[in-house]
């Protein structure tokens, strides 16, 4: 049922099928089971800052399994994700110094000064995400091969709380707008759907992205479901009953469709972000820095190929139409935007279920990256060939975040 041209697109869902099943994913899963990009340090032990949270999900499904320090690949753990080729070119004599995040006294001065620079440039506030402190005791590193996105049993009061305060809290639009707190019960959302249609284009984009998002987390746990377990087995797989609770029409009372098509119109954003930070990426002295030269000079290739298919796609999301009335109206509202999406990162903090919790703040992570590139055009457009790039930078944790945010 969920066909034709997107709202606020000149792009179509049959176009966009066609080109992520048979052109971009295939590649973009290919990069994703590689050593760089399966590794994402996180920090789950972090405190819920906006109310008492005791309920955490006792479900072993829940649960994730951290990586014992020695599996994560040296170039990795040494925290040389930043990069110039002076830096990379020390990296062998800096693992040694197993001080995670600390600069190396090794390193050149210029280099020290960059390391610096940089890290002043991602506490900076054109962030769209509450970063981890990847640098505390607590954060550790995930494999997400072995910690999939998928059902865990976290459901209920908990659960609706998060999204409740995401939309209530966090989203664009009117104070009477309620969602349900039990699906069946539609009523609410036709209301909230008229609304969406009058808004602007800005505050409509940003309540669609929240709902792809929210989208895209359902489309997973009801495609990995846990349809049996047994003392002898698990067995994982698709549930229609589940997907179709969610997203049918009739079910839904209409809503289920565009729910889906939210999907599409956030996969177009973080598209059309992967075609911006081509640049960055581009340089010669840019590397994806595991300490295993030859895969990591063969996954960089598998990216740029990535990104340049990205860039090719004809029917990109134009977002010159954000924010392109009067300037200081502009700029109050993209700022509301950012402070918006930084709060709702923050909800990910209370979510009960660990594993619920990864997949949520590596996603929305990813999702903040990617509208920070789209605000950094300017910034991407002046990033020298070689040497450092001040103006605009991307942690290894960001970069790690979009691609497998994207993959979702």
């Amino acid at each position: 049922q969920v066909t034709g041209y997107l709202d606020d697109c000149t792009c179509d869902v049959e176009t966009i099928d066609a080109f992520n099943n048979y052109k971009l994913f295939p590649r973009l899963n290919e990069l994703l089971q590689s050593d760089y990009f399966r590794y994402y340090k996180v920090n789950l032990q972090k405190p819920c800052p906006f109310w008492e949270d005791n309920s955490h999900c006792g479900m072993r499904d829940c649960a994730v399994q951290p990586c014992p320090s020695d599996e994560v690949p040296d170039g990795i753990r040494a925290g040389s994700y930043k990069y110039s080729e002076e830096a990379n070119s020390l990296a062998e004599e800096c693992e040694e110094a197993k001080r995670l995040g600390a600069v190396d006294d090794s390193l050149s001065k210029e280099t020290r000064q960059a390391v610096l620079q940089w890290a002043q440039h991602d506490d900076s506030s054109d962030s769209f995400c509450e970063a981890d402190d990847i640098h505390s005791p607590d954060a550790e590193y995930v494999d997400l091969l072995l910690n999939p996105e998928r059902y865990t049993g976290y459901k209920g009061p908990d659960a609706w709380k998060i999204w409740n305060s995401i939309y209530e809290e966090n989203c664009f639009k009117p104070q009477n707008v309620k969602r349900p707190l039990a699906s069946g019960r539609g009523e609410s959302f036709i209301y909230l759907t008229k609304w969406v249609c009058r808004v602007c284009v800005e505050k409509r984009a940003f309540y669609r992205l929240i709902s792809g998002l929210h989208a895209s987390i359902n489309i997973h746990l009801s495609a990995r479901y846990l349809l049996q377990d047994s003392w002898s087995e698990k067995k994982w797989g698709p549930n229609v009953t589940e997907f179709q609770q969610r997203f049918d029409e009739v079910l839904t009372n209409g809503e289920g469709p565009r729910r889906l098509k939210n999907l599409y119109f956030l996969y177009l954003i973080e598209l059309r972000a992967l075609s911006k930070v081509l640049p960055f990426f581009e340089r010669p002295g840019f590397q994806l820095y595991t300490g295993n030269e030859s895969q990591d000079a063969e996954i960089k290739h598998l990216l740029l190929e990535i990104l340049h298919l990205a860039k090719s796609f004809p029917l990109h999301f134009d977002e010159n139409s954000f924010f392109a009335g009067n300037k200081k109206e502009a700029a109050k509202l993209k700022e509301e935007f950012r402070l918006h999406f930084k709060n709702i990162s923050k909800i990910m903090d209370c979510v009960g279920c660990f594993k619920c919790r990864l997949w949520g703040k590596l996603q929305t992570q990813g999702l903040g990256t990617a509208l920070k590139i789209l605000f950094s055009e300017n910034l991407i457009e002046k990033i020298p060939e070689s040497g450092p790039s001040y103006g605009f930078q991307l942690t290894r944790q960001e970069i790690v975040a979009l691609f497998n945010a994207f993959g979702r």
